[in-house]
């Protein structure tokens, strides 16, 4: 019978061997590059939300039950990028009366929350992949856009910057940008979601989870839907990360703050304008 040597008559058994070896351990453990996300959280652009006694009166019913939306949303999306292959997710409770629930965790995830701490966007540096913003709202003063404001919803603050009104996302997405992160997902209203697609362009995924009518009132979606779109997307704005740019304005920005004062008359309250040029994105709203 006439021998058969795939790869020459003078490979050893041992060689063939450890051939077979390194080729299994290439196929079955290939190298993976690492893709770190950072998801900054907000309240008011979660699934339910529409009203801002559920914001900000903290731990009044309606505020617990707020978060309780919250923690699904945010395990929805978590679910998401991991089987969309996050390697790493870091979640920063960005909201300022903080919605964090520890018992409704997903495991092996990390979640900062708690004030004072050192910085909105703690823990952001060049390390990570992509940036999600989850919950968003829009800016103030957007007629459809569910308790739209920037900053502060009761002294009304607006922002340009570089000459365009900016909001929350832009904020965010400039620091981001510094570290050279891209937002790779944001989620909220439907008035949220053009902003972004506006501000961040199309490969930017947005997942909306309610429809604003005006600044408390909304159509609201089943969180049986929106619990599948926002994972659906999550996973999906892990395909777009090569695809998604950092945000950034050319510097030094040009910034602009206008907002009211309310120590003054609350009927007629004066309006106050300061001016500054920020040439680090970080400190963007330290005027």
């Amino acid at each position: 019978m006439k021998s058969f040597y795939p790869f020459g008559p003078h490979f050893s058994l041992r060689q063939l061997c450890l051939m077979a070896l390194f080729t299994g351990l290439a196929i079955a453990s290939p190298v993976t590059a690492q893709k770190k996300i950072y998801i900054l959280t907000d309240l008011e652009g979660i699934s339910g939300v529409f009203k801002f006694g559920q914001t900000r009166e903290k731990d009044s019913p309606s505020n617990i039950q707020a978060c309780e939306y919250f923690m699904d949303d945010l395990s929805a999306v978590v679910r998401g990028l991991r089987d969309g292959g996050a390697t790493e997710i870091l979640v920063v409770d960005g909201h300022g009366n903080q919605c964090v629930i520890p018992h409704m965790m997903e495991p092996g995830i990390r979640y900062v929350t708690g004030v004072p701490r050192p910085g909105a966007m703690w823990g952001l540096d060049s390390t990570f992949a992509g940036m999600v913003q989850l919950g968003a709202h829009a800016m103030m003063g957007t007629p459809d856009g569910v308790l739209n404001h920037t900053q502060s919803s009761r002294s009304e603050n607006r922002y340009w910057y570089n000459g365009e009104e900016c909001g929350e996302l832009v904020q965010c997405a400039l620091i981001a940008g510094y570290y050279n992160v891209p937002t790779i997902l944001v989620t909220g209203d439907e008035a949220t979601c053009r902003e972004a697609k506006h501000f961040f362009g199309e490969p930017c995924v947005t997942v909306a989870v309610k429809e604003g009518i005006a600044r408390e009132a909304a159509i609201l979606y089943p969180f049986e839907e929106t619990r599948q779109a926002l994972y659906k997307g999550a996973r999906k704005s892990m395909d777009a990360l090569s695809r998604c740019k950092p945000f950034k304005m050319d510097l030094p920005i040009k910034g602009k703050l206008q907002y009211l004062d309310l120590k003054g008359s609350r009927k007629n309250p004066k309006i106050i304008t300061k001016e500054a040029v920020f040439h680090d994105p970080r400190i963007i709203t330290k005027f």
